[in-house]
């Protein structure tokens, strides 16, 4: 939703109500995973899509209903094989759609904390009735505050949708409810500032990334040229900078400066953290090296199988572009598997 705020405030200026249409649950080889929002404004024009082309054009007339009441409505299709090639489905499946008309409406507060949430790049998760006629919503923060009176089971099922990285509906106080997680930015710190990790920066920005690059070398850190600038620069050690960050499940991070004293002190933080994925640039006879250290230092071997080292996709990658995108694939690979 983040890229629609500006289209979304102008519509809410203009002053005629609008939907929300959210994907709650696929079967099948879906095109959109569940979560996956889109906005029909008041002519009826589309931000995002929920489907890929073949379901578009019936919500587009529903949503003509729920933009002039506050009804709610739950549609459920059941795509034939033929539609689903046309939009990208190796076969035919289900796809739910709820669809609303638009949280600003019944609950100004609630959108006016989520757009400053989106905005600002905090993480919280916006909770949405699905059963009965009308609409009713509370947000959830992944500590466990909340705006509105919100159940606990309510608390309980969002805090852990916000761990476990999936949006998904739930049964709490006699009603069902979807959980749609709006997560921070994920982060990348890459330790070590050199030409392949300049242009993991550059790679990581463009699919929404926040970078951090560490590194205490002052030559590295002032010389590397970046193509994209990192949201981050530290001249600094890991473990001067790395607890300053919260390192959970929306964390990756790179060790590439070559250098022990750098980038194991990055990873006897990192392995002890929540972080999603823990990448190391190395040869084979580096990385048993480094396991070596690791164990010697009070590793399991469970924990250092959290490393994918050496680091990447193997795409015989020989230019430093090549090697990050490699690295980028690898961690794209493991944010997807919990959508």
């Amino acid at each position: 939703m983040r890229e629609y705020i500006t289209e979304i405030d102008r519509w809410l200026e203009n002053g005629k109500p609008f939907s929300a249409a959210t994907v709650i649950n696929t079967w099948g080889s879906a095109p959109r995973p569940i979560g996956t929002m889109m906005f029909v404004g008041p002519e009826l024009e589309m931000l995002g899509s929920v489907s890929g082309g073949c379901v578009e054009g019936v919500v587009l007339k529903e949503a003509e209903e729920t933009s002039n009441d506050n009804k709610i409505k739950n549609l459920k299709f059941g795509v034939s094989d033929n539609d689903a090639w046309s939009v990208g489905l190796t076969c035919g499946g289900t796809i739910e759609i709820f669809l609303e008309k638009f949280v600003a409406y019944d609950a100004p507060e609630i959108w006016q904390a989520l757009r400053n949430n989106l905005l600002e790049n905090k993480s919280c998760v916006l909770v949405s009735k699905l059963s009965g006629e009308t609409g009713k919503h509370y947000l959830v923060y992944p500590n466990g505050t909340t705006l509105g009176e919100t159940p606990p089971e309510l608390i309980t099922a969002a805090q852990a949708a916000y761990q476990e990285r999936k949006s998904q509906g739930v049964e709490a106080a006699g009603e069902k409810w979807f959980l749609r997680v709006f997560p921070k930015k994920h982060q990348l710190f890459v330790i070590g500032a050199a030409h392949a990790a300049a242009e993991l920066v550059h790679l990581a920005n463009y699919f929404d990334f926040q970078t951090i690059v560490i590194d205490p070398r002052g030559t590295f850190a002032q010389n590397t040229h970046f193509p994209t600038a990192p949201d981050k620069m530290y001249e600094d050690y890991p473990a001067e900078i790395l607890p300053e960050y919260e390192l959970d499940e929306y964390t990756f991070a790179v060790v590439m400066a070559h250098d022990p004293k750098i980038d194991d002190q990055a990873l006897h933080l990192l392995l002890r953290s929540k972080v999603a994925y823990i990448g190391a640039l190395s040869s084979k006879g580096s990385n048993e090296k480094r396991k070596e250290r690791l164990l010697a230092a009070g590793f399991t071997e469970e924990e250092f199988k959290r490393i994918h080292a050496p680091v990447g996709i193997p795409i015989k990658s020989k230019t430093a572009a090549e090697i990050a995108l490699s690295i980028l694939a690898q961690m794209i690979l493991v944010k997807n598997q919990y959508l």
